[in-house]
């Protein structure tokens, strides 16, 4: 099925104008925000090209024009992380209530499968919400530079985004465990290249070392219980009493890899890990985890996307959103025989 056509025109950038008239995409936008900057003819040559090429329907029409049926697109790595559902369901709630219609797209982990789709949308959808993009910050720029963008769970300089602020639920994890009694954890880290992963890692690092804490990095795991499984091996080899994983998935086929070990869960080593996902707390034992508001990001991402529309500068906004810390039956004080070392 085709992608339905804009309920916007696709924004003109001040590069191409400048292309378009010959000079630096400064001056485009010296010309354009301020006139008395450049010359009355450099302004009337670059006004009448930026009319020319459409610039000024970039936009938002008035309430009266607004029938056609526009589209957004939702950007994710896979659809195979339980988290993500809550994600889709916030974002299609809130374009849907809109009048957008919501386009999903799944980049299968692949940053280049990413670039693709990003290039493609920007030249074909209304706006996009991606979550922690791979792309450099430079090409993410250059996208939302043709098309209203929102980044989830990831900081990019003047682009705008919503944050779900995992990295202190994360130490307040650590918190937690270094006062059951565990001075020894590890951390199982996610994919490479992953904003996510490296703030949670940084937070740790940070509260580890406020509390005299060994904390132990381990690997770098895609995102599934099949590499949970390899990672919980590898943990058993850190000799840590606690181990805190980049997300559920990984944490939950941990467990089971525990299991099949003998290793008990929380008696031999605690277990955590971060989302909340569905089925968390119901595995084997309930899952300690981060809770983060997956729907609610959703939704705050796609209604800062929609507000982009009716703005005429290219302003940013930075938006975060609280996590915290749920306690189940996966962690506990650490063995005796370690704990008395």
């Amino acid at each position: 099925m085709a992608i339905p056509g804009r309920r916007y025109p696709r924004r003109v950038t001040l590069t191409e104008i400048a292309a378009a008239c010959g000079v630096a995409p400064s001056t485009v936008s010296r010309a354009l925000s301020n006139p008395n900057r450049v010359s009355v003819k450099m302004y009337e040559q670059i006004s009448r090209k930026a009319k020319e090429m459409g610039y000024l329907s970039a936009m938002l029409p008035a309430s009266a024009e607004r029938s056609a049926r526009g589209t957004i697109a939702l950007v994710l790595p896979n659809l195979s992380n339980p988290f993500m559902f809550d994600v889709i369901r916030g974002s299609q709630a809130q374009a849907q209530a809109a009048g957008f219609l919501h386009l999903l797209v799944s980049t299968e982990n692949s940053a280049h499968v990413e670039t693709e789709w990003l290039t493609e949308l920007s030249h074909t959808v209304d706006g996009i919400v991606i979550w922690s993009p791979r792309g450099a910050d430079e090409f993410l720029t250059g996208i939302a530079d043709a098309v209203p963008l929102v980044a989830l769970n990831r900081e990019i300089p003047w682009l705008s985004s919503v944050i779900i602020d995992t990295p202190t639920g994360m130490a307040q994890g650590l918190e937690y465990l270094k006062s059951m009694g565990h001075r020894r954890i590890a951390y199982v880290r996610g994919p490479e290249g992953s904003w996510a992963d490296a703030a949670r890692f940084s937070a740790l690092v940070a509260t580890a070392k406020l509390r005299e804490v060994e904390l132990i990095p381990v690997g770098a795991f895609t995102p599934s219980l099949a590499a949970g499984a390899a990672a919980a091996d590898a943990v058993a080899l850190s000799k840590a009493t606690a181990a805190i994983f980049f997300n559920d998935t990984l944490a939950i086929g941990g467990l089971a890899r525990f299991a099949q070990r003998g290793i008990r869960v929380p008696a031999d080593i605690s277990v955590m890990g971060c989302d909340d996902i569905f089925g968390a707390a119901i595995s084997n034992p309930p899952l300690t985890t981060v809770t983060a508001p997956g729907e609610r990001a959703g939704r705050a991402a796609t209604e800062l996307l929609i507000g982009m529309f009716g703005s005429k500068t290219r302003t940013h906004r930075n938006d975060r959103l609280s996590a915290h810390l749920t306690v189940r039956e996966s962690t506990g004080v650490p063995p005796v025989e370690i704990e008395a070392q």
